[in-house]
């Protein structure tokens, strides 16, 4: 049973709907002209790398097939990495390699691939097929995150990620995004994964979501999802918080990952975040919304809006 069933429950709880989404919140407060910030995350990667922000090394990137016959040198010296469209969306078109075997690259789930099917790879990626509107792309080559250990039991492959709504530079609703068996491995719901609300207050994971249904556990470990400490959670509810400054975007998606020798890094962000979140912390986003516009200062510090959302935003 899906956890809000009707349109009347939806506004008691506060829920935030995608038309209202996107009318109050994304049209009023993302200018179009910013979208290029976040939709092209080689851009991203620059800005925050310039803004002195952590996010995963960048080894190197494809711009032209010649680039992708070329491939080997970026990744020379490296056993493992992570192949990415600039502009893809979802999480598509994007390989991880986790080691090498003879002449082989092996991805996360023990598959070879050969050399020449990452340059066939690449060239799938200039011509489009994950990007936005099937316009050519480039690929980014960069370092692959180590999830920090207390992901180990609640994770089935791939990465967990940590998605921050932000409005106003105010981090307002988090939650924990787990790959799992069905996912392939990708900390994306839409796919599979599992999503579990986090208390912005403490740092704990509290309810979990699985394809829009309310669950307790993992599907895949049977660990329980409540109760788990985020590792740095106070760095990421300030980096998250920051990228409202990086970007010029008043309503946006921050995707964090906690790579376990790096800490929290800003992984993507996202200009159109989706609204399971909601559904993650069993708590309507309006509301949350609506308190910053009535109480949030615009000329808050990075450190004061996180204490902000702390004091008043808490569950536990």
């Amino acid at each position: 049973m899906s956890w809000f069933v009707s349109p009347a429950r939806l506004r008691r709880a506060g829920v935030l709907g995608l038309n209202a989404r996107n009318a109050l919140y994304i049209g009023e407060s993302n200018p179009r002209r910013y979208f290029p910030r976040v939709d092209d995350k080689l851009l991203s990667k620059q800005l925050a790398l310039d803004a002195g922000l952590a996010v995963p090394a960048l080894y190197g990137t494809v711009a032209t097939y010649r680039d992708a016959r070329r491939f080997l040198g970026i990744v020379e010296g490296h056993e493992d990495f992570v192949v990415k469209p600039a502009c893809g969306a979802g999480g598509d078109g994007i390989v991880v390699i986790a080691g090498r075997m003879g002449g082989n690259f092996l991805k996360v789930n023990g598959e070879p691939m050969s050399s020449d099917d990452i340059v066939y790879h690449l060239g799938n990626i200039l011509s489009g097929m994950y990007s936005f509107g099937g316009r050519p792309d480039q690929a980014m080559i960069e370092y692959r995150v180590r999830p920090d250990a207390v992901f180990d039991t609640i994770s089935h492959l791939g990465v967990p990620d940590v998605r921050v709504i932000v409005y106003r530079g105010f981090p307002v609703l988090a939650m924990l995004r787990l790959p799992t068996r069905m996912s392939g491995g990708k900390a994306n719901l839409h796919q599979g994964a599992v999503g579990a609300g986090i208390d912005i207050a403490s740092g704990l994971t509290t309810h979990g979501v699985w394809h829009e249904h309310g669950v307790d556990r993992h599907p895949d470990t049977m660990q329980p999802l409540a109760n788990v400490a985020i590792p740095g959670w106070e760095r990421i509810l300030e980096l998250s918080a920051r990228c409202y400054e990086l970007t010029g975007l008043g309503y946006l998606g921050v995707d964090i990952v906690i790579d376990r020798e790096h800490g929290p890094l800003i992984l993507e962000l996202n200009a159109r975040p989706g609204l399971s979140i909601q559904i993650a912390n069993r708590l309507g986003l309006r509301a949350r919304l609506e308190r910053v516009e009535r109480e949030g200062g615009s000329d808050q510090g990075v450190e004061a809006r996180a204490a902000f959302v702390k004091a008043r935003f808490g569950t536990g």
